[in-house]
């Protein structure tokens, strides 16, 4: 077995992880890597080439990975270079982490003899990263190095899902060392469970059983478990009768089109969401972790309900909500084993009919319903447009961060998983753009949208000469609004409209401004030009920008206030619903 570099050792690596594409910016700490990369493309010996995709920045690379991760299921590769390369990378390593993605992150390092010398383009890569990633390493022997790239791999895969940084100097990726595609990965301390104990399972059920009033509590756990916990859980909300909600990294396990989906929960979630939740006996949250957004004030949140708490990250349980049952597992193998003893009770479904009515009449409130207007595009009705022009085709939408992404999330119908591309945790403005193209990439023959707001598109904006050079049909539906609207929003409901620094002035054309990169640019300005710019949009077999431009005062509702109650929502602008019967007495 001839002796390799530390570069080709990691090119080899990663054909043999079957890696497909990486997102990336060179620099003078990965020239080695990057020779690698040119030479095994154009090497036939060496199997399928990997595709190294050119962005316009770091941080975009991230965005980008955790796009394609989320659209296809496969980790998604990023490589940088050291110091502001890997630095620049941080912001989107923490959204992988906040939101549960599995993303590997190599980055280049000085010489090992020039670590600590505070030398050119050196930064404490694995000291910054520490706590945003799942685990890093710094490899210093190039005969570690292989072993090294299938470990994070699946560290970041298996589990719940995460980054891993892979910190490489330069002399290691010029040093040579013997490479063998290693056997399945046992990791000595971090095995994650992915059979619950039948213990907890079956005492799930039972709870499940005797609950008058439950809810099905979902969250980007089932996503990431793959399409078969999606259909799971499908079968086991029919089964039950149960109704169902999600957090924002939850859309699409259950089609919005079911009956028995109450909506998104939470801060911007339906009113029906939000008081069911407040008034079950049984929560049963599956892959979701309580976070304030959803649960608004702590002592508050569903004080009357008993819960259960599906997750395979331990460390989730019990951090921000006391829960009655603990089971511990992947979210498709729990959902599973519970569907096998649910139906071997041979039970009749549970008569939920109160239940049922008590959440019609919630429905009534149709919180969603929104003031439309004859002169002004109103924002729900741009979303609801396009998400009518465009649902036959199922599109993956992604968005920015913002009352556009809230609106989206609201007004959007998925039907499947792996559609709905946000980021959740974190909140990063300029994610959707790069992971639209991760997606693009991903998902060759799909209909790939980024909503977004006039601000956020411009955190990363650079991404567009991307879309170009790749040839990339993205498109970009702008709700422009001319104010970092949720800001603005905020400071309206809370600051007595003191709008600090919220106007978004000096913004630029963003029509001229697409086609400067090769895009086509589309103005829309009246209600009566809405469908057929953004049909326009979908003619155009290239990527698109629309800047559609809607109400500037627009505010997205409904709205839990912070530090409120679910039961203390405002549902329309000047209206908070106070605490509400049983029977929402206070409808809108």
């Amino acid at each position: 077995m001839s002796e390799k570099s530390g570069a080709d050792i990691l090119v080899e690596a990663l054909v043999d992880l079957g890696v497909e594409v990486v997102f990336g910016y060179p620099g003078g700490a990965v020239l080695p890597i990057y020779d690698a990369l040119f030479q095994q493309n154009r090497d036939p010996g060496r199997g399928r080439p990997i595709r190294h995709i050119l962005v316009r920045h770091e941080q975009a690379a991230t965005h980008a990975a955790e796009g394609y991760a989320r659209s296809t299921g496969k980790p998604g590769v990023v490589l940088v270079t050291s110091g502001p390369g890997a630095t620049n990378a941080v912001t989107g390593i923490t959204d992988a982490l906040m939101d549960s993605i599995p993303m590997v992150v190599i980055t280049g390092q000085v010489p090992t003899a020039l670590i600590g010398t505070d030398a050119f383009q050196e930064a404490d890569t694995i000291g910054i990263t520490r706590h945003c990633t799942k685990h890093n390493y710094l490899v210093k022997d190039p005969a570690k190095l292989g072993d090294v790239i299938h470990e994070a791999f699946h560290i970041a895969t298996s589990g719940r899902p995460g980054p891993v940084v892979i910190d490489i100097p330069k002399d290691v990726q010029v040093a040579t060392a013997r490479y063998a595609k290693p056997g399945p990965i046992q990791h000595k301390t971090y095995r994650p469970a992915l059979k619950a104990d039948r213990a907890a399972v079956e005492a799930a059920v039972e709870m499940l059983a005797a609950a008058e009033r439950p809810v099905l509590y979902t969250g980007g756990g089932v996503i990431n478990a793959g399409p078969g916990a999606s259909q799971l859980l499908r079968e086991l909300a029919r089964v039950t009768g149960a109704p169902v909600t999600s957090t924002l990294m939850g859309l699409g396990a259950l089609p919005a089109s079911s009956p028995q989906w109450l909506g998104m929960l939470g801060m911007h979630g339906t009113y029906e969401a939000n008081m069911a939740m407040n008034r079950a006996d049984l929560i049963v949250s599956v892959g979701a972790r309580f976070d304030d957004r959803v649960t608004g004030r702590l002592d508050a949140f569903s004080p009357g309900s008993r819960k259960i708490h599906i997750d395979i990250d331990r460390s989730s349980v019990n951090k921000n909500v006391r829960v009655d049952l603990a089971v511990i597992g992947d979210a498709g193998h729990v959902l599973e084993d519970m569907l096998k003893l649910w139906k071997g009770r041979q039970t009749p479904k549970p008569d939920l009919s109160e239940w049922w009515r008590r959440i019609d009449g919630w429905r009534a409130a149709k919180c969603l319903d929104f003031a439309d207007s004859a002169t002004e595009i109103m924002p729900q009705r741009a979303i609801r447009a396009l998400y009518e022009a465009t649902k036959h085709r199922a599109p993956i939408v992604s968005t920015e961060v913002g009352q556009h992404q809230m609106w989206a999330a609201q007004h959007f119908g998925f039907e499947a998983p792996n559609k709905w591309l946000t980021s959740g945790g974190l909140g990063t403005m300029g994610y959707g753009l790069p992971a639209a193209i991760g997606a693009q990439l991903g998902n060759p023959g799909a209909l790939c949208i980024d909503i977004a707001g006039e601000a956020s598109i411009q955190m990363n904006i650079q991404e567009l000469a991307t879309a170009t050079q790749y040839r990339l049909p993205v498109k970009v539906f702008i709700l422009n609004n001319e104010y970092m609207g949720m800001v603005r929003q905020w400071q309206e409901l809370t600051y007595s409209s003191r709008y600090a620094e919220s106007y978004s002035d000096a913004l630029p054309d963003f029509v001229k401004l697409a086609e400067a990169y090769g895009w086509k640019g589309i103005r829309i300005e009246t209600p009566g030009e809405l469908d057929d710019g953004i049909a326009a949009m979908l003619a155009h077999d290239g990527p698109v920008l629309v800047d559609c431009m809607v109400a500037k005062l627009a505010n997205c509702f409904p709205m839990i206030p912070s530090g409120a109650a679910h039961t203390e929502m405002i549902l329309q602008a000047n209206e908070v619903s106070g605490t509400m019967d049983d029977e929402a007495r206070a409808l809108v």
